[in-house]
């Protein structure tokens, strides 16, 4: 999501270079075709916004099918998107924005497809607030704090939350079963979860489904298939949040955003489809296996 295009950055120096690109670059970056014609050289040269070449809309829908049902069942599809971007030629910082548009969709059906599964009442919408206000809060540190010092915290923060879900009964049993809990402190401790899991949704994104899923799963008296399906409901709001941003004032590549939203609607209801078919033992393991897959694969991006 939003701060997934920070992986490819190897300075601080070089985040700010192309800051500096996008800026300059929104009045004629967001149009079909702005800065990147045949003439462009490299893998830049090879797509535009106005039109996607037939190999590169192959590689997109086959990243956007993926990434829909990976967000689905554990989160952290933007891992495969945003790089299939980049390999389509778009620069890093339209591939970052307009992926962060594109898989929207994706969530949407995700609450699709696991919306039997949602609580009922009132707590669940009293969480949405939370989620908006925690997702601008991490846009703005997005804007105003250096990539390269998120980009190595970022990896202890997804095998942290994957660790969490991993060790989730000896958890519960130290800090108590959510049974027993008061209404009232399981309230705020699932608020302050919510918000600092919109927080990392604001500012990077990957990986956020098994973020909200490991807290979630710790605080909430429920199945994994009903905590997923929470999980899909505040992503989709994390998205939808960052979709209004970016399609305002970010360079949006809409011909990419065309090609790889539809997939991932595909999907995210697939996927969420998926995850109420599997035994919890089965769907934990496969998130814990991706949440920890995704966390080493940032740690040795971050450290190279």
């Amino acid at each position: 999501m939003a701060g997934s295009g920070a992986l490819g950055y190897r300075h601080v120096a070089d985040m700010q270079m192309i800051k500096g690109e996008g800026r300059a670059g929104r009045g004629k970056g967001s149009r079909p075709g702005a800065g990147r014609g045949r003439d462009g050289g490299g893998a830049a040269g090879r797509a535009s916004l106005g039109g996607v070449e037939l190999s590169d809309a192959a590689l997109l829908v086959t990243a956007g099918l993926a990434a829909g049902t990976v967000n689905a069942v554990a989160g952290g599809g933007s891992l495969i998107t945003f790089p299939a971007m980049i390999a389509a030629g778009l620069p890093p910082v339209p591939a970052n924005v307009s992926n962060s548009v594109a898989v929207f969709p994706g969530y949407v059906a995700s609450v699709a497809g696991s919306r039997t599964d949602l609580p009922r009442g009132r707590a669940l919408w009293a969480l949405l607030p939370t989620t908006v206000v925690g997702t601008i809060v991490g846009c703005l540190l997005l804007l105003g704090t250096p990539a390269r010092a998120f980009e190595l915290v970022v990896p202890f923060l997804v095998l942290g939350a994957t660790a969490v879900l991993a060790f989730q009964d000896p958890l519960r049993r130290l800090v108590g079963h959510p049974a027993e809990l008061g209404p009232r402190r399981r309230t705020v401790t699932v608020q302050a979860m919510v918000a600092v899991g919109a927080v990392y949704g604001g500012y990077f994104g990957a990986a956020l489904g098994v973020m909200l899923v490991a807290g979630l799963a710790l605080v909430l008296d429920a199945t994994l298939a009903r905590v997923s399906a929470v999980k899909n409901l505040l992503s989709a709001t994390v998205g939808l949040t960052t979709l209004v941003v970016f399609a305002l004032f970010g360079p949006v590549n809409w011909a990419a955003v065309a090609v790889v939203a539809p997939a991932t609607l595909v999907g995210g209801y697939v996927g969420a489809r998926l995850v109420r078919r599997l035994p919890p033992v089965v769907l934990k393991t496969l998130i814990v296996a991706f949440g920890t897959a995704i966390g080493l694969y940032l740690l040795w991006r971050a450290m190279r």
